[in-house]
């Protein structure tokens, strides 16, 4: 198996992405060639031979180079639970030891949900402290609060490492709040304002 740049970018985000992730979390593809162009995003497959298995989006900004963000984490259907997102960590762990500090984010519980989203949130959040992540604070996107999580060195304080998040969303997304304190409520997503 081995990490590789996705060689469908359409048709693995109609097949993969779509199937995946909701609309309100998926942002357009549009987006993601734009910053693929300017050497700040980075689609990559886990492969075993020409089979997609699984994939991560990274996400980067030139004036923060000690930082990536995996965007999205997935295992294409009938694959997955069966350690192949772990593999994807791993092989993104030793890819950039010593180089950058890997943040991703997972949905947070929310207080009075519903029991089973929380339990499903929560084993998500577990999932990715048993590949070596920590927890770090809560954001804002897409109209979700997630928990942000690291993979790497943690800088001297929190500071530059929410300076380092929110440059890589850039400032054309006010929807997006680092961190998002408790009560806060977090805006819908850029590519959904004014829908019903």
């Amino acid at each position: 198996m081995e990490l590789r740049p996705i060689s469908d970018l359409a048709g693995w985000y109609a097949r993969e992405l779509s199937e995946a992730f909701p609309e309100n979390e998926r942002k357009p593809l549009a987006d993601m060639v734009s910053e693929m162009e300017r050497g700040c995003y980075e689609p990559l497959g886990l492969y075993e031979g020409q089979a997609l298995l699984g994939y991560a989006t990274l996400w980067s900004r030139e004036a923060f180079p000690g930082y990536v963000l995996l965007d999205y984490l997935g295992v294409t259907a009938g694959r997955r639970n069966g350690g192949l997102g772990a593999a994807i960590l791993r092989l993104l762990g030793e890819r950039y030891a010593g180089r950058a500090l890997i943040i991703t984010e997972a949905e947070a519980p929310v207080p009075g949900g519903p029991e089973a989203e929380n339990a499903l949130r929560l084993r998500r959040i577990g999932f990715y402290e048993r590949c070596g992540f920590a927890p770090v604070y809560d954001i804002g996107s897409c109209g979700v609060r997630f928990r942000a999580l690291v993979l790497g060195r943690m800088p001297a304080g929190m500071e530059e490492l929410m300076a380092a998040h929110r440059a890589i969303y850039g400032p054309g997304r006010p929807d997006v709040k680092i961190p998002l304190g408790p009560g806060e409520t977090p805006e819908p997503p850029y590519w959904m304002k004014g829908r019903n």
